[in-house]
């Protein structure tokens, strides 16, 4: 049986978005250093990203805390973000004069999965990103 490489992080405040995306590229970097797994730029820059807006976004939709997950399986990374609030996100249609409430689309764009899950209290989202870009020189994420 393979050992499990994940972390977690708490965050209650919205200073704490810096803290998650320093998590996400630390766990990263250690995941390829420590562990030998190939973690390319696109990976380290998308699960940041990805980070970024949904620990961003259970800051402003929800009361309380934000747990964040950070899991290799296979050769991806599933990033899950728990809070509070149970009901599920609102993902808008693609919106180019639309400015702001983006994050989602990014999320989905970027991700080779996209899942909402209701717990007995509040919801988990999880994404999960290729951690090495396509050998035939496409960028991880989301196929076609």
């Amino acid at each position: 049986m393979a050992d499990i490489v994940s972390v977690s992080g708490l965050f209650e405040g919205s200073e704490d978005i810096a803290v998650a995306r320093e998590l996400a590229r630390a766990f990263l970097a250690d995941v390829q250093a420590v562990h030998g797994l190939p973690v390319s730029e696109y990976a380290m820059d998308a699960v940041e990203l990805v980070v970024s807006e949904l620990v961003t976004n259970a800051r402003k939709y929800a009361p309380g805390p934000c747990l964040l997950t950070l899991e290799v399986v296979g050769g991806a990374v599933e990033v899950t973000a728990w809070d509070s609030n149970p009901t599920p996100p609102t993902v808008l249609a693609p919106d180019p004069t639309r400015i702001g409430q983006h994050g989602l689309e990014i999320v989905m764009a970027v991700g080779q999965s996209f899942a909402v899950h209701r717990e007995p209290v509040g919801k988990r989202i999880t994404t999960t990103i290729a951690l090495a870009d396509d050998p035939c020189g496409a960028a991880a994420g989301r196929r076609p």
